[in-house]
């Protein structure tokens, strides 16, 4: 065979080789794209249930759309081959990430639909707190054991649920309060914790004594639970969504549930759209996946997108259009930007700087 021949034939198999192998490669990579929307104003697709329902309390017709939005992950133990990795970054509607930086190293799939899980639930009891608040309607709050350590000195002693009247005889009404007079004792002692059981009647409240124990790396006595608040209200509110994970939907649940019990009609008929975290005083915090949010909120139809202050940045670089930005910090802004939606003053509202 010639040289020039036999060159151009190696050259093309090691072409192939490359091509083979960059097909069956694996890459330590994951993959988001735009996730379905869900109108907290409307009804599930596929059950006609309501997303948000109130029972107890009036409530008042609402009209347009107040959506949250998704992105859709792949999941801890998949990683995408070479080809499909530099395809997804080519393309505007896949989002290519470093797997690290939404899976901690070693999660499994299991662990991470169990942390969206919870994050869904304290986003849900967030947003409830927040709405009511705004509202001016009183939320009640219970100090409670939020999880119990594995063989640690409370296993045994107390439950996740159980509510925390007080330690060592003083009142506690904050989850830093329990910390506070733990932290008073050495390591070795024993501290008193007044409970009420979970599920149980005020009358069932009894004393437990549990010996503290050093913390890891510190001289700090610890009991080995996480405290935290779970809050009352004077009425019922379900949010009813299935199969969603996650804190970002807070901020868009709050709306719905001001929208719900509020006399005005909040959106005017106009589709909103939005993301973004939500404390119990209202504030907005940042989310994951901002780019992908607002290709799925203007497949749907959104005119607006309500965008948390620290994710504008790069919001802005890929606004599909047709779609306004609102730049939202907490939860009475996003309200007083309805106004001006309802009034069709778009150069009143805060904007997401360019």
């Amino acid at each position: 065979m010639p040289r020039r021949s036999a060159t151009m034939l190696a050259a093309t198999l090691l072409l192939i080789g490359l091509l083979c192998a960059s097909v069956v490669m694996k890459v330590p990579y994951t993959e988001m794209s735009p996730g379905p929307t869900f109108n907290t104003l409307g009804v599930q697709d596929g059950t006609g249930q309501p997303v948000i329902t109130i029972t107890g309390h009036e409530t008042y017709p609402t009209s347009g759309n107040l959506n949250m939005t998704t992105v859709q992950v792949t999941g801890a133990n998949y990683q995408p081959s070479l080809v499909s990795a530099v395809v997804g970054w080519l393309r505007d509607d896949v989002l290519v990430v470093p797997h690290d930086n939404v899976y901690p190293k070693g999660q499994t799939d299991k662990e991470a639909q169990q942390q969206n899980a919870e994050e869904f639930a304290s986003s849900e009891d967030s947003a409830k707190t927040a709405a009511l608040t705004e509202l001016g309607i009183p939320v009640g709050a219970q100090v409670i054991v939020a999880s119990v350590a594995a063989g640690g000195p409370s296993e045994g002693r107390l439950h996740a649920g159980d509510r925390i009247l007080a330690v060592d005889g003083t009142p506690v009404t904050t989850a830093a309060s329990v910390a506070e007079q733990v932290t008073k004792h050495k390591p070795g002692e024993t501290t008193v914790f007044t409970v009420v059981p979970h599920g149980a009647a005020d009358s069932a409240k009894a004393d437990v004594s549990i010996p503290t124990a050093k913390a890891q790396g510190g001289d700090r006595a610890i009991v080995g639970i996480v405290p935290g608040i779970d809050h009352t209200y004077p009425f019922k509110i379900d949010i009813g969504l299935q199969d969603v994970g996650g804190p970002s939907a807070g901020l868009m649940f709050a709306l719905g549930i001001v929208a719900k019990l509020t006399p005005t009609d909040l959106t005017g008929g106009k589709f909103v759209a939005g993301t973004g975290t939500i404390a119990d005083d209202g504030k907005v915090g940042p989310i994951g996946g901002i780019q992908m949010k607002l290709i799925a909120a203007r497949n749907k139809g959104a005119q607006y997108f309500f965008t948390p202050a620290d994710n504008c940045a790069e919001a802005v670089k890929g606004t599909p259009s047709g779609l306004t930005l609102i730049k939202v910090d907490n939860l009475d802004g996003a309200l007083k930007a309805l106004d001006s939606v309802r009034a069709g003053q778009n150069d009143a509202l805060p904007a997401c700087p360019r």
